[in-house]
């Protein structure tokens, strides 16, 4: 099958190159792309820089795809994959105790796959899941948060048979001074709709991560889903 996607940036790709970039993404080293222009063209520009969308097809038979979000896995998979490679402001014994759990018995096997396909902890989201592993917020809460302010899913390049298979189709500019301003917005809005909705509103039968640990829950858990 046949994808069109995109890649923000503050210049113009067309030859992305596999093993060079940023260790310490969401899913580790790889080319970090989205399915929506729009997303792209926010993710390119910085404040009063224009930046790019960068346009590239790929054919996606043949190549393996993780999704994340896929009913198969839970948001605790994507929090453990999160540990695996960000850099997490550790500064409770809970929160180091949470990691290390959420380590060993969440850990998904995304490193064998040409691509990944899930959430991008952009910002206010990544303070969502830190809020998670200090015990502020439930499961339910966490999973709900990520949904907020509907920043969309990323498209991620892994494997040099991946790289392989994409072909740069162009590009089109990103406008700062609108796409930095729906940036600002989503990003406001979100962390809005958190306060207001959910980090405040706690509901019978939450799941915290004290309790994780406590009971010692694993992933096959329906009280996950």
């Amino acid at each position: 099958m046949k994808k069109q996607i995109y890649h923000g940036s503050n210049s113009i790709i067309e030859k992305p190159l596999f093993g060079f970039g940023k260790v310490r993404n969401d899913y580790g080293l790889g080319f970090y792309c989205t399915e929506e222009l729009s997303m792209a063209k926010e993710w390119g520009v910085s404040k009063d820089v224009n930046g790019y969308a960068n346009i590239y097809s790929i054919e996606t038979a043949g190549l393996s795809i993780f999704d994340l979000n896929s009913s198969e896995y839970t948001i605790l998979n994507w929090l453990a994959v999160l540990l695996e490679n960000r850099i997490f402001d550790i500064g409770s014994a809970l929160a180091q105790e949470a990691k290390d759990y959420l380590l060993k018995n969440f850990t998904v096997p995304y490193k064998d796959y040409d691509i990944i396909t899930g959430y991008r902890a952009d910002d206010s989201y990544f303070s969502f899941a830190q809020d998670f592993i200090n015990g502020i917020i439930s499961v339910r809460q966490l999973g709900n948060a990520m949904k907020l302010g509907k920043l969309g899913n990323q498209f991620v390049l892994k494997s040099k048979r991946a790289f392989d298979a994409i072909y740069y189709e162009g590009y089109k500019i990103a406008d700062s001074s609108e796409s930095f301003a729906k940036k600002e917005l989503r990003d406001k809005s979100a962390c809005r709709q958190y306060f207001d909705v959910e980090k405040n509103k706690r509901q019978r039968g939450d799941l915290y991560i004290v309790q994780i640990l406590d009971e010692e829950i694993k992933v096959d858990d329906p009280r996950l889903r």
